[in-house]
């Protein structure tokens, strides 16, 4: 029965004309951004390239948190794999760029014995947990002392193969290749019923249960793919700035970075982190070199946030107008007396 019989003046709806738009412009704007390093300059390509890591670690802590209720204060763990993994790859025979692939690879498949564990704890304890396995995987790493001088760490010298040119076009061409891989599989993970599933656990992983919903397997799907684009973005991360420093590569900042930019884009939404990634590249950009000024701004921006956009920016533009550049979920809309739909989401 369709959704106009079973309820009169609604209709049931995931694409728009605005959305089919947005979507095709979506891939003419990837089309572009691949003519970045023949069309702009290099300062242009290197924070571009900057960005796009920033984008792929925002999308994957809105996954966990925004789609499946896992509020992961521990993603720095996989970050800080990717960047180990990438240099022992690299140190071992593997191709630099091969290296950077399958560190991302390995940081998922580390992800895959912990999360039997880690996804049977709920709320505060799977935070405090993510926690406490990032802080294993950092010790585990500095105690490496055939690769990593503790503290001091150390560098990626594969790079020093190529020239600062064709080591800049390819960091970006790679960067981005990663990000639009790792944002289309999530894409069509989210508009799967395994998308719909885990929004269910989100809202109440009980009544998930109780009308057979696999949690543990749509909360660990969308765990492995999580360590896999927070491990490749810390792999990628190594290859713009390649001095790997254990203390700093699994620094918790990194999660709060990923916290900011979900929280601010809008927390639940696919364009959410992508918009919050761009704030925060702005605002790290202009004020980055400040110190501590730097992270007290951060903070209070947050704060101002949560306080007058609660729903993040791109959460309140659906709110307030309906729009929906790239749906992952069925709304309900108002129908004309003419059957079709209309222009307020119901």
């Amino acid at each position: 029965m369709s959704a106009h019989a079973e309820h009169p003046g609604l209709a049931v709806q995931r694409w728009t004309r605005t959305s089919i738009a947005s979507t095709l412009g979506v891939g003419a704007l990837i089309g572009l951004l691949a003519l970045v390093p023949v069309a702009l300059s290099a300062s242009v390509t290197d924070r571009l390239t900057t960005l796009y890591v920033y984008v792929i670690l925002a999308a994957m802590w809105n996954a966990l948190a925004g789609y499946a209720g896992l509020v992961s204060v521990g993603q720095q763990a996989f970050f800080g794999l990717g960047g180990y993994f990438a240099i022992k790859l690299s140190t071992n025979g593997v191709g630099v760029y091969p290296s950077l692939v399958l560190a991302g690879l390995l940081a998922g498949a580390i992800s895959i014995p912990i999360s039997p564990f880690m996804l049977r704890l709920r709320g505060g304890e799977f935070a405090i947990g993510m926690w406490v396995v990032a802080e294993v995987c950092h010790l585990y790493v500095n105690g490496d002392r055939s690769l990593v001088a503790g503290a001091t760490g150390t560098s990626f010298t594969g790079l020093n193969a190529y020239n600062t040119t064709d080591r800049r076009d390819y960091n970006y061409w790679l960067t981005l290749t990663i990000a639009v891989l790792l944002l289309g599989a999530l894409f069509a993970l989210l508009r799967s019923r395994l998308g719909a599933a885990l929004q269910a656990i989100r809202d109440d992983e009980d009544a998930a249960r109780s009308v057979g919903v696999r949690a543990l397997w749509a909360k660990g799907v969308v765990f492995v793919l999580a360590a896999v684009g927070c491990g490749a973005a810390g792999a990628l991360w190594l290859a713009s700035f390649p001095t790997f420093q254990p203390a700093s590569n699994f620094g918790v900042q990194w999660t709060a970075y990923m916290i900011f930019m979900a929280l601010v884009g809008g927390l639940g939404t696919f364009e959410g982190p992508i918009i919050g990634a761009i704030v925060f590249f702005v605002i790290q950009d202009q004020w980055g070199d400040q110190g501590v000024w730097y992270l007290v701004g951060l903070g209070g921006a947050a704060i101002l946030f949560a306080l007058l956009v609660p729903r993040g920016v791109w959460g309140t533009v659906e709110e307030r107008f309906g729009i929906r550049l790239l749906p992952v979920g069925y709304w309900l809309r108002k129908v004309t007396a003419h059957g079709r739909p209309g222009t307020e989401p119901a």
